[in-house]
């Protein structure tokens, strides 16, 4: 059931998350530039690393909220994986082109693999929108990981605790993005055509 009030405490958490992207980017910048100056200021990386725990810890309290409280809306279940969405593409893209030292940042072909499925997933969902108003959304297990390994691969570089090159979580993560890829235009088909079988 969904709520009546279309800023509900638990959207408002939502937003929060939102906003903290940005926050996360402006520090990475001065974190960046320090590091081009051989004198890295490593307060700019821990207030960094903090503020993407701490909008990764909202998404877990945001969900609970909606759904202890039944605060749940069409506007919050708009925003919340948009939310997601912007704060992994954000440290994505930021530790692609701002390195936080040498060796430790993620290559520029995965966010473009990563940036080039999600623009085929949000294509395919107009697509099935034309064909079909009510499109199904049925989150696969492959996408899930997906998100886990991108987040592991950003722990991995903002965090510089583990002393082996990035490449390996990268490799893993680029595996499950082109999988859950796959397994999303594959739905795709099935809704578009129910008699197709892979």
């Amino acid at each position: 059931m969904l709520h009546s009030a279309c800023v509900t405490l638990a959207t408002k958490i939502t937003l929060f998350r939102f906003f903290l992207a940005p926050v996360f980017a402006i520090l990475t910048v001065y974190y960046g530039e320090t590091v081009q100056t051989d004198f890295p200021d490593e307060r700019y990386r821990w207030w960094a690393v903090g503020v993407f725990i701490l909008a990764s810890l909202t998404d877990a309290l945001d969900g609970y909220i909606a759904r202890r409280y039944n605060q749940r809306t069409k506007f919050g279940a708009f925003m919340d994986p948009f939310a997601d969405k912007t704060l992994l593409l954000t440290g994505i893209v930021f530790l692609t082109f701002i390195p936080w030292g040498e060796g430790w940042h993620i290559p520029v072909w995965f966010t473009a693999l990563m940036i080039i499925r999600d623009i085929i997933i949000i294509g395919g969902i107009c697509i099935l929108h034309y064909f079909n108003s009510h499109v199904p959304i049925r989150p696969h297990w492959t996408g899930k990981v997906c998100t886990v390994t991108q987040m592991i691969l950003l722990g991995w570089i903002m965090l510089k605790f583990i002393p082996f090159d990035p490449i390996y979580p990268t490799i893993i993560a680029t595996i499950f993005t082109i999988w859950s890829g796959v397994e999303y235009f594959r739905e795709g088909l099935r809704q578009i055509q129910p008699d197709y079988e892979v």
